[in-house]
């Protein structure tokens, strides 16, 4: 691990505090590389060519009077990184709540202070095409009463880092989960077809950062479609339809689930300043709060260590992981404070006691390794930054050096990160895990840091303003836009930083 108060140029990258952290772009280069697109598709480029002169041995039987060996020049394979398109560039919202999506070459101009698409702009029927009532009249009109709610929206919270640098992220980071919240509390993770659903996860995380901008009620009302489609034993699906009709497919449980939402629960109560307001809050949540308890219990009963699941990599485990139990540890921590508001004392001091039992539990098993992904050993994994605040109450013993020294083992060609060392090396940078960085940095007091990946962010978003799922090696927006995990990641990082 590099030194606590290095500065040090490593190839294009700075550290800060130990961690590796991008180098701040110029504000005025926001989309200076930003990649051509070529028939609506991001056109990418092969990063990484070398050639190599090897010096061939002579060959068995050969002698010196047969001559000297030449050199033989070998063009070594080219390394190609990942090329994948952007899906979107973002999304709009028209009158009726019909959510269009924004695609690739629109660069859509909006109203001010919105994500509603100017009815003067030339892109207008591109965008909207079939959606526009009959007549520039009425779609000036349209436009104008969901610009309003929009800006009705922003002004009933706040703008994280209003004045500074990354307001246009926040503002465009806000507008994005308000227009991928649907109604009855349906947070869907993205607009593309295959990530139209709701993961109890990404859900959590948007709850948490609606609730720190001000937004309690939407906060409670995506909790509460957690508590409508939470299974009755406590566990949760990978993720559900947006309706709430259930699982779109066959993943499966993914215990993670049931920490994320106690964890999100207690987090949007904490936000809640009136006493009263707070209970009524806290028992409007109850059902959602017992089951997702007395579940978490359960999975750490018996030594503190859940079963193996799947967790947000969303691939299957036949090992326990970082991400599946750290979860689960910080949910506890939550709901025993969240159930007293409620009166459920006694579930209350069960649930600090599994918490307890569970974080002893982490520190013995994965302690030893240094965190990573899995107990036994293995690579460096972002489920460190779990084991952290704002995740757990205090940071687990090492956890804050494990954190910082994933990063260098987990950082990619544009600079951000990917979700671990042992991540697909394809040379993607993946937002959700950067952003995360970034929040947990700003947590930590560590600005500059925060920072750093802030400004990556920012400076990689779609030209729509939206945040991606993906950086390409060449720093290219790719694949889903917007994306609301990093969103809320985002907001809460930049939420962190204003104290």
């Amino acid at each position: 691990m590099l030194g606590h108060d290095d500065d040090v140029d490593t190839g294009g990258r700075r550290t800060v505090g130990g961690l590796v952290a991008p180098l701040r772009p110029s504000r005025r280069a926001r989309h200076a590389d930003l990649p051509r697109r070529t028939g609506g598709l991001v056109a990418t480029a092969l990063v990484v060519a070398a050639t190599t002169t090897i010096v061939a041995t002579a060959p068995a039987g050969a002698s010196a009077a047969d001559g000297p060996v030449a050199p033989v020049t070998h063009e070594a394979p080219v390394r190609q990184y990942a090329t994948i398109p952007l899906y979107l560039e973002g999304l709009t919202t028209y009158a009726g709540g019909l959510r269009v999506p924004l695609a690739v070459g629109t660069d859509a101009t909006f109203l001010p202070g919105t994500h509603v698409v100017d009815p003067a702009a030339s892109t207008l029927t591109r965008v909207v095409t079939g959606a526009a009532p009959t007549g520039h009249e009425a779609t000036v009109r349209a436009a104008a009463t969901v610009a309003g709610r929009q800006r009705a929206w922003l002004a009933s919270g706040t703008v994280p880092g209003a004045g500074g640098p990354y307001e246009d992220m926040a503002r465009a980071a806000l507008l994005d989960l308000h227009a991928l919240m649907l109604p009855d509390g349906a947070a869907v993770a993205a607009w593309s077809e295959k990530w139209r659903y709701v993961w109890p996860r990404d859900a959590s995380f948007v709850a948490v950062a609606l609730a720190r901008t001000g937004h309690v009620d939407d906060a409670l009302e995506i909790l509460g479609f957690l508590d409508r489609v939470q299974a009755p034993d406590g566990s949760f699906q990978a993720r559900y339809l947006p309706d709430g009709s259930g699982p779109p497919d066959d993943r499966g449980v993914q215990t993670d689930g049931t920490g994320w939402a106690l964890w999100a629960a207690g987090m949007v109560l904490a936000e809640i300043a009136d006493p009263d307001d707070r209970a009524a809050a806290a028992d409007q949540l109850r059902p959602l709060l017992l089951r997702s308890t007395r579940h978490a219990i359960d999975l750490v009963a018996r030594d503190g260590l859940p079963p193996a699941s799947p967790d947000y990599w969303e691939v299957p485990e036949d090992a326990l992981t970082l991400g599946t139990v750290a979860p689960l540890v910080a949910g506890l921590q939550q709901a025993s404070g969240a159930l007293v508001l409620t009166g459920d004392d006694a579930l209350a001091r069960s649930a600090f006691d599994a918490s307890i039992r569970s974080k002893v539990a982490v520190i013995r098993a994965f302690g030893p390794t240094g965190f990573g992904r899995y107990a036994d050993g293995g690579h460096a994994d972002a489920a460190s930054a779990f084991l952290l605040p704002p995740f757990l109450t205090a940071a687990v013993p090492g956890a804050d050096e494990a954190w910082r020294a994933s990063a260098v083992a987990m950082v990619r060609p544009a600079n951000g990160l990917a979700p671990g060392a042992g991540w697909r090396d394809d040379g993607v940078s993946w937002t959700p895990q950067t952003s995360l960085y970034a929040w947990v940095a700003a947590e930590s007091g560590d600005a500059d840091l925060a920072d750093g990946w802030l400004a990556f962010l920012d400076t990689h978003r779609t030209p729509s303003g939206s945040l991606p799922e993906k950086v390409l090696a060449d720093g290219s927006p790719a694949a889903v836009a917007p994306l609301g995990w990093s969103a809320a990641c985002v907001l809460l990082a930049l939420d962190a930083l204003e104290g």
